[in-house]
């Protein structure tokens, strides 16, 4: 059995409380771990050409409103 599998069993094997407390710091864990991702991607310039065509339509009236 790989290691992931060992995990994904012991996860499913929580009690029910012990999986809510899990899956909080699970979720807290994932986005810290995106943001810190967009946060690289926009200190690397990926994001650079998204940010030009949004400003782009929005200066040329396309923007909406969410």
């Amino acid at each position: 059995m790989s290691e992931l599998e060992q995990l994904e069993q012991q996860v499913l094997n929580l009690p029910p409380q012990d999986l809510a407390q899990f899956r909080e710091w699970f979720l807290e864990l994932d986005a810290r771990m995106w943001d810190q991702q967009i946060e690289a991607d926009l200190k690397g310039g990926k994001l650079d050409t998204l940010i030009a065509e949004a400003r782009t339509e929005f200066k040329a009236g396309k923007a909406r409103e969410l």
